[in-house]
Formats: C-alpha cells, structure tokens, sequence
C-alpha cells in the first residue's frame, strides 16, 4: 500500500518566506525520513516551490490552456509531500502519527493522507 502524506501550504509557504526556525525543522524532517529510509518504507520525498513558480492546464474540450501561478487558496494547495510504502492502513498511520509537525512543534498545522491506487484496485474493470 502506497500513501502520499501531503504538507499543506500557508500563506508563508507561498510567499517563498521560509519559518524563522527553518534549520531545527529541516533537522527533524530529515532525522523522520532518514527513519522511514533505514524502515525500507520511504519512496520519495520532497517541498514544492510555491504555486507563483507554477503552473496549471485547464482543459476545455479539446483545448489545453496554461494558467500561471500564483494561485490564490492557499488552504488547497500542497508545500510537499512524502510518499511511503507500508503493508496496511495501520502501519501507515503509525508512520503518520509520527510526522513533524511542518510548521513547527506547538504551531498549528495540518497534513493530510491519501493512499495511492494500485493497479489490483482497476482489475474488476479491466476483465
């Protein structure tokens, strides 16, 4: 079972502006996945650059259209992600239980967890 734990964005994470205490966050983060490396379950890893670095398509139709970052709702938007691989729901949990506060402990924050379908979740489809 592959799981994508998703850091929110804040409005300061798209204003570029990194957290004052950014190199004791760094050092936690990195500390978590160098655990989940040595458990065998880390995938990948990473922070996004904020969305003014980015860019959307919208398609209409047949039409492909480019929309340019920023974009606006912060609250709906992803700072980063790591991408796990664990037997169950609740080994997965364990793991997410664990994850760094993003912002810093005592702050408020939030991630959100989805896992990833597998291509046995499409075979009822495919027959």
């Amino acid at each position: 079972m592959r799981c994508m734990i998703i850091v929110k964005a804040t409005p300061q994470s798209e204003t570029g502006v990194f957290p004052p205490n950014m190199k004791a966050l760094m050092e936690v983060m990195g500390t978590f996945h160098e655990e989940l490396a040595r458990a065998g379950v880390l995938l990948d890893a990473s922070g996004l650059k904020p969305s003014s670095q980015g860019w959307r398509i919208r398609y209409e139709g047949r039409e492909r259209k480019v929309i340019d970052g920023p974009f606006t709702e912060s609250k709906e938007l992803i700072a980063g992600y790591t991408l796990i691989q664990v037997r169950s729901r609740e080994e997965a949990l364990e793991w997410t239980r664990r994850f760094p506060n993003p912002v810093g402990e005592g702050l408020a924050a939030e991630i959100e967890v989805r896992p990833l379908y597998e291509e046995e979740d499409f075979a009822h489809l495919l027959r």
